[in-house]
């Protein structure tokens, strides 16, 4: 069964066609083998979260909206799974906040790089960064410390969907505002971010472009006050509560 073959009212439809996506992006070269244990993982928590977006989610992604639209310099980095399964919400994001792309991978081969750069382009990106990487995030001995210093090194804030837990510790270390998607919120990722999403990302990328047009016309003043109302710790307990307890996502 291939993605165009799954029935739109079978019970597990979405996660389906998300599965099919890796599955694509595995054939593609865009996504490593390691990506589809990520992804399984990723579900698992989905399933206890509802497989919905939550209250608390909803509101960290109103936030990430603000702070991508305050930025001076925005980047929203990609990996193999998140270019994989949401290539065009993620072009479409950068254009509504006027944002860089920038690839960054664990699991770095030349071939994977010009593989998702090429998918991302297909997808409508015209300027996608991470080929020169001519710049290293500092504490970083791996492939994902290479960026470009035009990109995530210069920026003020940085997208980091299905993140490496300490690479998003480096970026915050470095002094940059920090977006976290992912879907386990005792992760070290989303534990150091200044904002964490907990929420599947076929769900959040598009969530944080709609708040950006919604609050396209707001002034600075009123995007910094949806910013400072925010408390990260908050929405990780909203989002761990569901998880242990169910309910709405939202404590009161």
């Amino acid at each position: 069964m291939s993605e165009v073959d799954v029935p739109p009212d079978h019970p597990r439809c979405e996660s389906l066609l998300t599965r099919h996506r890796i599955e694509d992006g595995v054939e593609k070269g865009i996504t490593s083998k390691q990506g589809l244990i990520a992804q399984g993982r990723g579900e698992a928590f989905d399933y206890l979260l509802g497989e919905e977006t939550t209250p608390s989610a909803d509101r960290a992604e109103r936030v990430a909206a603000a702070h991508l639209l305050l930025a001076d310099h925005p980047v929203l980095s990609v990996n193999g799974n998140v270019a994989a399964l949401c290539p065009g919400e993620l072009v479409e994001l950068a254009s509504v906040v006027d944002a860089d792309l920038e690839v960054n991978l664990f699991n770095r081969t030349e071939a994977r790089m010009r593989a998702i750069v090429d998918h991302l382009r297909e997808h409508g990106a015209e300027d996608v960064k991470g080929l020169a990487a001519d710049e290293r995030i500092p504490g970083l001995s791996h492939e994902r410390a290479k960026v470009d210093a035009d990109g995530i090194y210069d920026a003020d804030v940085v997208l980091v969907p299905l993140e490496d837990g300490d690479r998003a510790e480096a970026l915050s270390a470095m002094g940059k505002t920090n977006v976290v998607i992912d879907l386990n919120p005792m992760s070290r990722s989303p534990r150091t971010a200044s904002v964490p999403i907990v929420d599947n990302v076929v769900r959040a990328i598009p969530n944080v472009t709609r708040h950006a047009r919604e609050l396209a016309g707001a002034t600075d003043e009123e995007l910094r006050k949806v910013v400072s109302a925010f408390d990260p710790e908050a929405a990780l307990a909203d989002a761990e509560a569901r998880i242990r307890e169910g309910g709405d996502g939202s404590i009161d």
